[in-house]
């Protein structure tokens, strides 16, 4: 047998480099992710946003299951943009890394140190024969001792610290918006009605229902609060140009 991998086998097999250094699994793990519903992250003076556009495939599905938001604990939330199945194990194990901090140390994990460990373990599915890559990227956002804090989590194991960040189909219309109109320095409400003008804006330009969901966690109380519909309607109608009557 040839020590060589044959002609194209790079397309299939996710340890092989093609001859231009690319790996060819990640990147259209990369392609799920950017096909999935919007989610965003916001960093302001006041603590973490996060938002999701919520997608409901058909009038008899209980829209309650329809998960993008998650809590990790009580100062940690992450949203979640590809394959829902993938993010499912991945949460699981960001709730055990952050439940065993806090045995060990008695002290609440890092939002870097829990992103690093689930961007160790995306990676380690990139590198072994026999598995695929983890077809979701995450945002994990919240309140730690070194102040708010947001990461956003790539296919291939790698992950960067963001002001303010958007991943998945709608990014481009989010992140024009959020150039514009972030700044650092906003309170927790400009912060939550601008994502929701942000996701808002990004279902309307596809012609898709409004319908979002909001988790905040506040630097004053360090404890992650998912926004009901009718907070959430009451922001949306406060938000000029939103299209809202």
């Amino acid at each position: 047998m040839s020590m060589f991998a044959a002609p194209g086998a790079y397309d299939r097999a996710i340890t092989v480099f093609s001859p231009d250094g690319r790996l060819f699994q990640v990147e259209y793990a990369v392609e799920t992710v950017n096909r999935g519903a919007t989610i965003l992250g916001i960093t302001c003076s006041e603590g973490v946003v996060l938002g999701a556009e919520e997608t409901i495939e058909t009038k008899l599905e209980d829209p309650n299951f329809s998960w993008k938001l998650y809590k990790v604990d009580d100062h940690v939330g992450a949203a979640i943009v590809g394959l829902s199945s993938d993010a499912r194990i991945l949460i699981d194990q960001s709730r055990v890394y952050a439940q065993s901090n806090r045995l060990m140390y008695d002290d609440p994990i890092d939002i870097e140190v829990i992103t690093k460990r689930i961007g160790d373990l995306k990676q380690l599915y990139t590198q072994h024969a026999g598995v695929r890559p983890f077809g979701v990227s995450i945002l994990f956002g919240g309140v730690d001792r070194l102040g708010n804090r947001l990461f956003a989590t790539h296919p291939s194991g790698s992950y960067r610290g963001y002001k303010a960040v958007a991943v998945g189909v709608g990014r481009e219309t989010v992140i024009n918006i959020l150039k514009t109109e972030y700044h650092e320095n906003m309170k927790l409400d400009e912060a939550i009605k601008l994502a929701i003008k942000c996701l808002v804006k990004a279902l309307e330009a596809r012609e898709q229902p409004t319908r979002v969901k909001i988790s905040v966690i506040p630097s004053a109380t360090k404890k992650l609060k998912e926004l009901t519909d009718k907070e959430i309607e009451a922001y949306r109608r406060g938000i000029k140009g939103s299209g809202t009557p």
